[in-house]
């Protein structure tokens, strides 16, 4: 294995330029002795030892010349070069946006608010980054009186920039665009740190947040169907981001178990298995009991009415009916928690529409007393400010609504759960609902919107590859089960196909039969836009070409392969990153090894992206660009050498390893927040 490079530590250079000094001052002193006629030698010895002197003299003056300059490299290196982060990688866009913020506000102090824009490099040839705040100041400047042209702005930013360790050097091209190119240093010291005190952000300073997130909410007595997939996996996706990133998360799954629908299966199995409370009844297909009540409550009108009189019993707590409730959702539970389990989908709380009931009557008298309730023909409604459309919190019967049961879920997570960040994700088409409750939650005083964040995270739809919503050929909802069934088979046929039977053992392939089903249906979901409609295709979310997570898996197992070939254990790489991190760090030089130091550090910027917008497709195009710079780099840098004759490895490049490493430490942490489990044999 290569030596871990060590740069020389300045107390040791000094301490050696000293005594060095002190030689040189001595032997000086004494051919000064000679010179002034107070030194005797021998006639023999003095041409001799003058000679000596002489040359040691100039040898010496050699040595502290270099030494001067290296207590001056090494100064330097320790004013600008990053120590090991005490808390993590830095966010590299927020940085840099401190470092120009604080050269622009320099600059153009009559500005209040300067506008200060950094992005990543469109085309790393020019630089890493870009600060794009030029010709927006100069129109600002402009406004004020004062002409100065974008060029002359950003020269003028340049020159009242303060040194900083992410910068390596920095140019101005065409109007006003500053290029910025990182240390690296910077990436050398970031990588090394990676790898001794893993992944881990840097805090920003901001508080941390109580979130709540709402998704999945599948109705008791159905099975979950394919419309309930993006709710599922999106929502989970999000609740991993935002404890990823330390806030305490709280993730609800809003099921419907309350309502009309339920008077109906009551009285059908108060019907159909009268001794129901002694002897759990047979009811494990509750699809099919469900249709049974609902063909009985549509044609039959004594049914109907009997079923109306069982919601008000169950509605008054009634403990009979209470029983019977819950043996339904029981089972529906059951159910789901398998769905679950198998999409490992954890720590999901069920709080339905039951938790809220007796909350509507206080949510009602307290938006009545603020004066914003208006009756309508026995109805009491709410126009929302702006909105045409009314909210009805009390039915003309005397029941309350989904409008009533929101309201009352906002004022609770709000209040009573101290959530600082409210996410509800469903689909786009109830977005409008969704907007007139955040509108009366405010106007009440519920919420601030500057202090508490409330977002509806809508989706598009599950689209077959007829383009047409994903149905089976009978035209049926897709049960989930049974899709997650197909995956698995497709999965399994394509695994032997490859001949990973013959490789793995039973239990390997296994693992990567679910690893992949399971992980290529979400990383399909996850990767587009959460907004638009997608098509769902099996054989494309299998292709392992092109950003699928099939891809992705496989570029995983590869990665971690390399090692284990060059035959390097955990612990030798482990202790190479801690010589690394003690020497100045991962002595990377290649510009393909620094391309993909690049792309590692770029982690934190991305992270912040997703939870502003709240797209993970922003973070699977990340991972997927990571998998694809990390091939090129390893087509081109050679990590292990071999013998073309022998086949026996001759050189391992360590440094290398370290970034494979460093490479599926990062993956690791993106396949987390997108809920895919990796493997590392495949």
């Amino acid at each position: 294995m290569d030596d871990v490079m060590k740069e020389p530590k300045i107390a040791e250079v000094s301490e050696t330029l000293a005594k060095q000094e002190k030689e040189a001052k001595e032997i000086l002193n004494e051919i000064e002795q000679i010179q002034g006629g107070n030194f005797k030698l021998d006639e023999e010895q003095e041409p001799k030892v003058i000679t000596d002197l002489a040359t040691m003299n100039a040898k010496l003056a050699y040595q502290a010349v270099h030494l001067e300059r290296a207590i001056e490299k090494e100064k330097k290196r320790a004013k600008l070069s990053p120590a090991p982060s005490p808390d993590g990688m830095v966010n590299i866009v927020t940085e840099l946006t401190s470092v120009f913020g604080e050269a622009i506000r320099k600059s153009f102090p009559s500005l209040a608010s300067p506008p200060v824009s950094v992005t990543l490099s469109q085309n790393d040839k020019f630089g890493d980054y870009q600060c794009n705040s030029a010709m927006a100041i100069a129109g600002a400047l402009k406004a004020q009186g004062t002409k100065m042209s974008p060029r002359q702005v950003a020269e003028l930013i340049v020159k009242n920039l303060p040194n900083s360790q992410l910068i390596e050097s920095h140019s101005i091209a065409g109007p006003g665009f500053i290029n910025i190119k990182l240390s690296p240093d910077f990436l050398r010291q970031t990588v090394a740190d990676l790898l001794v005190n893993s992944v881990r952000l840097q805090k920003d300073g901001k508080p941390l947040k109580r979130v709540v997130i709402d998704y999945s909410a599948p109705n008791i007595a159905k099975e979950m169907h394919v419309g309930h997939l993006r709710s599922t996996i999106i929502g989970d996706c999000l609740a991993n981001l935002f404890e990823y990133l330390g806030h305490d998360v709280l993730r609800l799954n809003h099921v419907g178990d309350w309502g009309t629908q339920f008077g109906m299966l009551i009285a059908h199995l108060t019907e159909m298995f009268p001794n129901y409370k002694e002897e759990s009844p047979p009811i494990g297909d509750l699809q099919a009991f469900y249709k049974q009540s609902k063909k009985r409550f549509d044609n039959d009108a004594d049914f109907k009415k009997r079923a109306y009189e069982c919601v008000v019993k169950l509605q008054s707590h009634d403990p009979d009916f209470i029983k019977a409730w819950n043996l339904i959702c029981d089972v529906s539970r059951k159910e789901f928690n398998l769905i679950y389990s198998r999409l490992k989908i954890g720590d999901l709380k069920e709080r339905g529409e039951s938790f809220y009931h007796d909350m509507m009557p206080k949510i009602v008298k307290e938006l009545e007393k603020e004066g914003i309730v208006v009756k309508e023909e026995g109805r009491k409604l709410i126009f929302p400010e702006g909105s045409q459309f009314p909210l009805t919190v009390v039915k003309s019967d005397g029941g309350f609504t989904y409008d009533t049961s929101d309201l009352a879920c906002i004022k609770q997570r709000i209040h009573d759960e101290k959530g600082g960040i409210l996410l509800y994700v469903t689909d786009s088409g109830q977005a409008s609902h969704f907007q007139l409750i955040y509108k009366v939650a405010q106007a009440v005083g519920w919420y601030d919107p500057k202090v508490t964040r409330v977002e509806h995270v809508g989706f598009g739809v599950v689209l077959g590859e007829d383009r047409k919503k994903f149905k089976t050929r009978s035209g049926d909802t897709i049960r989930l089960a049974a899709l997650l069934d197909e995956g698995l088979k497709r999965c399994g046929d394509k695994l032997v196909e490859k001949g990973r039977d013959k490789e793995l053992t039973p239990q390997e392939m296994n693992a990567a039969q679910e690893a992949v089903a399971y992980g290529c249906i979400k990383y399909a979901d996850l990767s587009h836009n959460r907004i638009n409609d997608y098509v769902f295709s099996f054989d494309k979310m299998l292709d392992d070409r092109g950003n699928t997570a099939a891809y992705l898996l496989y570029a995983y197992t590869r990665i971690k392969s390399i090692a284990r070939n060059a035959k390097v254990c955990p612990e030798e790489l482990k202790t190479a990153a801690k010589q690394c991190l003690e020497s100045g760090g991962v002595p990377l030089e290649h510009p393909r090894e620094l391309k993909v130091a690049r792309y590692l550090l770029r982690f934190p910027e991305i992270l912040q992206r997703v939870s502003d917008d709240l797209t993970p497709n922003i973070l699977c195009d990340y991972l997927y660009e990571l998998a694809t710079v990390f091939t090129e780099f390893y087509d081109t840098c050679y990590c292990i050498e071999k013998d073309r004759a022998s086949g026996d490895i001759v050189k391992i490049h360590t440094h290398r390893l370290l970034l494979c490493d460093a490479t599926t430490a990062v993956m690791d942490q993106c396949f987390w927040i997108l809920g895919i489990t990796p493997v590392h044999r495949m």
